[in-house]
């Protein structure tokens, strides 16, 4: 048996199929993976992402630590609220984890992976060493994510006043406090919407009431494959310790200005940026029959020879796609080799689906 998060009964009532997920007993979906899905694309789905880890780090040094710690740059938050997607490296320049991080004004929340909790922790502790600065774990806290281009509609009609108020007011890639509430506008699906932390006691209601308000409970099938179609990585697959963020479509989260700001593993990036990273990430598209996966070689003619990170079929647009690291000089076609036949794909810049539409040429 897995950790369990508050919402565990809720997805057993609704006769979620469970599964093991990073040590955590997860829904995979709750009939169809495919309804789900497409509820995302179409109208509205809710996830529980509770797993996450929520990492309040305060004090003077808070945002001198982040700058530290980080390849992206926090003092780019100007806003109350405004995020920032980062990698979290080591001193080899390879990802750690990825993460989003809110400028809450004198103070900041970072939320990373479950199955990297122990280490993130860990080494977030560690580096944490010499600043003045406080870690603290918010794990009564869960949260949950409502995806979609109703999303923010149908979450509004079970919303108080003041909730409503500040979800109305928010940005793209904004959260704000709203009494016990954590209200983001993020997401990893590719569509608008919210995740939303609300307190363990609370949050049962608090998804019942989403149910009722016509959002549909999706499970991770879904998530998978909706953040795939948005290009978006999965931490484990498209990217891990040993890979960095030049070779994993991550290269726009550096923040290489200004250039006294000593990140852990700025070095060993600069170094592999002035040689020319090796290798790339691009999006696969296989319109003929066939399923692209994780771990599947790529051949390219004349150039060389790299492997899909992800790759699923894609129920918006009706064909496999994947995500997979390939010699820098790959241009735009390749050959996967699956169940040993070697099939064409077409090599495009991720994502593949943006707002529900296709957005690759």
């Amino acid at each position: 048996m897995g950790n369990k998060t508050a919402l565990y009964q809720s997805h057993v009532d609704m006769n979620a199929k469970m599964v093991d997920f990073g040590g955590w007993d997860m829904p995979i979906h709750y009939g169809s993976q495919i309804e789900e899905h497409n509820a995302v694309r179409q109208d509205a789905g809710m996830f529980d992402v509770s797993h996450m880890t929520v990492v309040d780090v305060t004090g003077a040094q808070a945002q001198a630590y982040l700058q530290r710690l980080l390849a992206n740059d926090v003092a780019r938050l100007k806003e109350k609220g405004k995020a920032l997607y980062s990698g979290m490296l080591n001193e080899e320049g390879k990802v750690l984890d990825d993460l989003i991080v809110y400028n809450m004004e004198g103070w900041y929340r970072v939320v990373v992976n479950c199955a990297t909790r122990e280490k993130d922790l860990a080494w977030m502790a560690k580096q944490s060493e010499g600043f003045e600065v406080e870690l603290t774990e918010q794990s009564g806290l869960a949260m949950v994510a409502v995806q979609g281009p109703n999303a923010i509609e149908k979450a509004l009609t079970m919303m108080t006043e003041d909730q409503r108020s500040i979800t109305s007011s928010l940005k793209v890639f904004q959260g704000l406090e709203s009494g016990e509430l954590f209200i983001a506008r993020t997401g990893y699906t590719g569509e608008d919407g919210l995740e939303i932390m609300v307190p363990e006691a609370q949050v049962a209601d608090f998804w019942q009431k989403l149910a009722d308000a016509g959002v549909k409970p999706s499970g991770l099938g879904a998530r998978d494959t909706l953040r795939l179609e948005a290009g978006m990585n999965l931490y484990g697959s498209d990217m891990d310790e040993t890979t960095s963020p030049l070779v994993s479509g991550m290269g726009w989260t550096v923040a290489w200005e200004p250039a006294d700001r000593d990140f852990i593993g700025r070095s060993a990036l600069e170094t592999e940026k002035a040689s020319g990273p090796v290798q790339k990430l691009v999006g696969l598209v296989l319109e003929d029959k066939g399923v692209l996966r994780g771990h599947q070689k790529v051949i390219v003619e004349g150039v060389g020879e790299g492997e899909t990170t992800s790759g699923t079929f894609s129920p918006t647009l009706g064909h496999a796609i994947a995500l997979a690291r390939v010699p820098a000089g790959t241009g735009d076609s390749a050959v996967v080799e699956v169940r040993k036949k070697l099939l064409n794909v077409r090599v495009v810049k991720a994502p593949f689906v943006r707002n529900g539409k296709k957005v690759f040429e």
